[in-house]
């Protein structure tokens, strides 16, 4: 069975396709042509050489359907976007066109080549915006804060659409967030990975974050993905928020991860003063800078997949404290090998 992956170069996209590969499928996977692709994630994970690439640009109908005839594929995961909440800010119009009007185009080319293929759409969490600290369900009402969210938001409801009106398979995963050795350093978890890692080898003194008292439902993308692909094992689609339920702070990501190098974490000060300090020693290892605060921050952020718990039999195998540690140690190996 063929299967298309949009998005191939990011985190979630490498997990998922391995997890295809596992199981026979002939995976195909796309990536911007405009951009200089980076395929350290396949390679990482080793799956570079079982994909065949594509390139495909959301902006054009004409190519996604031409790449399309080409796969023929029984399912398409798509995991192309502009995901970076802050950029969203600074790139409203680009985020609409590749998040949301992309996701348009691609289900439109799926009912124009072949409305039998299952469409899998990746949501977000952020579209539910300000929480009250209840955990959301599908059922829970949409409030975005962002450019991103919002984006997200005209996606997830298109898919519902295509699927009432024109008898598509379509699917949206409502995931909170899900993190992974494989993330970027653009986002949060992994800035803080990488830094505790560096400070350790000796290689940095201290690292600036932002809010420090914000809560995330954070679980781990190799389990995120396993969701997915049940999606499009149903006899009938729908979507399903996927979480672990549980929040963290990311003050708890930082002493969880200095915790991995045997380094703890005393804090001092309030807000924006506040700093992390070396309880061993009292070198000051994290600062809050506001140049880090998002222009609209959602404060806590935690979901309630007992739908997908039910129906999918998904549950996340990796806890907290264990995806924090598989973070750093990854990032202690790569600069293993780099030293």
């Amino acid at each position: 069975m063929a299967v298309l992956i949009t998005g191939i170069t990011g985190q979630d996209a490498a997990y998922l396709a391995k997890l295809l590969l596992e199981k026979g499928c002939e995976v195909y996977g796309t990536y911007r042509s405009v951009s200089t692709p980076n395929f350290w994630r396949l390679e990482e994970i080793g799956v570079i050489n079982e994909i065949k690439l594509l390139e495909m640009d959301l902006y054009d109908t004409s190519n996604i359907i031409q790449a399309i005839n080409i796969v023929h594929p029984s399912e398409i995961y798509n995991l192309a976007a502009q995901s970076f909440v802050a950029l969203s800010f600074e790139k409203p119009i680009l985020t609409g066109e590749v998040t949301a009007l992309g996701v348009n185009r691609m289900l439109e080319a799926i009912r124009i080549v072949d409305p039998s293929i299952k469409f899998y759409q990746s949501s977000s969490s952020e579209m539910f915006g300000p929480a009250s600290g209840l955990a959301k369900n599908e059922m829970a009402p949409f409030s975005p804060r962002s450019p991103y969210a919002i984006s997200k938001l005209y996606a997830h409801w298109t898919t519902g659409l295509y699927r009432e009106v024109y008898g598509i398979f379509g699917c949206c995963g409502i995931l909170f967030n899900h993190e992974s050795p494989l993330r970027g350093p653009e986002f949060v978890t992994r800035k803080i990975s990488q830094a505790v890692a560096q400070i350790k080898m000796g290689q940095q003194a201290f690292f600036e974050l932002g809010n420090l008292e914000v809560k995330r439902d954070w679980g781990f993308a190799g389990d995120y993905v396993q969701a997915m692909w049940l999606m499009l094992q149903q006899s009938n689609p729908d979507d399903f928020v996927v979480a672990t339920g549980k929040t963290h702070s990311i003050k708890e990501f930082v002493e969880a991860a200095f915790r991995v190098v045997s380094i703890q974490i005393m804090w001092e000060g309030e807000g924006i003063n506040e700093i992390g300090r070396n309880r061993q020693n009292g070198e000051v290892l994290v600062r809050v800078n506001r140049k880090y605060f998002r222009p609209s921050e959602l404060n806590i952020t935690v979901g309630d997949a007992s739908k997908a718990r039910k129906t999918l039999q998904w549950i996340p195998k990796v806890d907290f404290n264990e995806l924090v540690n598989m973070m750093v140690e990854a990032d202690l190996r790569r600069l293993s090998r780099t030293s």
